[in-house]
């Protein structure tokens, strides 16, 4: 064989697989046909924050007024954030290809797909291996309806000529909210549509709600329980029509309704590894494919479609393969952020799957930040724990508001490490914090059964 490990992908789960098995000195080959970093690094969570920060900055301009500052929010620049971002994004896409050529690893600028479950096509070259890891990642999807083409997908808005002064945004996922809240942050008028009655499908519901009513405060125009129906084009404007009757017209349209495993193009039926219908790879536990030298990690499995897991995945499939360290990763109690504006953070089970499994007790506060005391924006924060009466460890953490991701990693280390209610009732707050209110929360909201 040519390499005892070639890896398929140069995101984030296959760098860190391929860096960390050619470390144990395995013989490792690596192809990414795009961009080393996959999409988090180049068109997903990394350039994202980065506007969604850019957004924030007009917010706080006016809060400042608020703190006796004379502040003027005056005008955005597109252009000079996106050249800013695109010299930062550009720093770590190098840093990624580095670490594979520091740990030795043999670079492959190229398409690879299957020949048979030992052999690639490299861009015409044969190049057979031991063991091959498929990490393809994902790649967002539209919706087939008429004039679909003259909308935008999330890999498209990093690199829009000028910012747009109308946008439609269809879809409330992550995707969805987090570019809802830079579009509107930045300016324009931002309309988002959905065919659910509250956005972010899966989440808790008061996270949920009270979502969707800060969306609005933020100058968003929801239009939920509507699909769209059709697009057309007149001049540079698009109209936009809805199941309601409802026509937009709007200088951009933006398809944020969910995204597809990369698979394609592999070739996989020459290898014999099978996928879900829609077109997720299917793994066991031990992340092997229906051919048991062939593996799956990240986002084309569609699992849990988080740079965090891929990256734990790649060095856990690494450990196991050349590390002499067998071990999985477990995907219960995952942190996870939306970086909404306000954003939100969550660790553990919803109020909805907490009352299925059995019984538990819920704690939930909601209050204006000490921020917005002086500011006067109508912004709240909501903060809720979710316990197991049986064994009081808490089971579920969710929060919307500012400095939410930050809070939520913490809060994610104690519920992983199994605290319990009384274990945060214990603790000392850090006083004036929004945090302190995690483990201030005494009086019990409600309880199931």
């Amino acid at each position: 064989m040519d390499f005892d490990l070639f890896v398929i992908g140069g995101g984030s789960a296959g760098v860190r697989c391929a860096r960390i098995a050619a470390g144990y000195g395995a013989r490792v080959g690596v192809a990414e046909s795009r961009f080393w970093g996959g999409t988090c690094v180049n068109i997903g969570c990394v350039p994202k924050k980065f506007l969604v920060m850019a957004a924030e900055y007009g917010a706080q301009a006016e809060d400042s007024r608020g703190f006796g500052w004379d502040t003027q929010k005056g005008h955005h620049n597109w252009s000079t954030l996106l050249a800013a971002k695109d010299v930062e994004i550009t720093r770590l896409n190098g840093i990624y290809k580095r670490l594979l050529d520091q740990a030795g690893a043999t670079i492959f600028e190229s398409h690879a797909s299957f020949i048979d479950s030992h052999t690639l096509d490299v861009r015409g070259q044969r190049i057979t291996a031991e063991k091959i890891v498929i990490a393809t990642g994902g790649h967002p999807t539209s919706l087939p309806i008429p004039g679909a083409d003259l909308a935008i997908i999330s890999d498209d808005v990093f690199y829009l000529p000028e910012m747009p002064k109308r946008i439609a945004i269809i879809g409330s996922g992550y995707i969805a909210v987090e570019f809802a809240g830079v579009f509107a942050g930045l300016g324009a008028q931002t309309h988002l549509i959905y065919r659910q009655p509250l956005p972010l499908r899966g989440f808790d519901a008061d996270i949920r709600e009270n979502l969707a009513e800060a969306l609005d405060q933020n100058g968003i125009h929801l239009h939920p329980g509507t699909t769209p129906q059709a697009i057309t084009a007149s001049g540079t404007a698009k109209h936009i029509t809805l199941s309601d009757g409802t026509v937009l017209e709007v200088d951009t349209v933006f398809f944020a309704t969910g995204r597809a495993p990369n698979v394609a193009s592999l070739n996989l039926a020459a290898a014999g590894v099978q996928t879900a219908p829609n077109g997720a790879i299917l793994i066991n536990g031990a992340l092997e494919t229906t051919t048991p030298n062939i593996y799956a990690i990240g986002d084309v499995t569609d699992r849990l479609n988080l740079t965090p897991v891929a990256t734990a995945e790649g060095h856990a499939l690494a450990d196991t393969l050349f590390g002499n360290n067998p071990r999985k990763i477990s995907l219960a109690n995952v942190p996870s952020a939306v970086f909404s504006i306000p954003p939100i953070a969550t660790v553990g089970l919803t109020e909805e799957q907490a009352a299925a499994r059995g019984s538990a007790k819920i704690f939930l506060t909601r209050f204006t930040p000490m921020r917005h005391a002086l500011s006067g924006r109508a912004r709240k924060t909501t903060m809720k724990l979710i316990v197991d009466t049986a064994t009081d460890k808490i089971i579920g953490a969710h929060m919307l508001g500012e400095d939410a991701p930050e809070i939520m990693q913490g809060i994610g280390i104690a519920i992983t490490a199994g605290a319990t209610k009384a274990d945060f009732d214990r603790t000392i707050g850090i006083h004036p914090t929004a945090a302190e209110e995690f483990v201030t929360l005494r009086t019990q909201t409600r309880s199931y059964p």
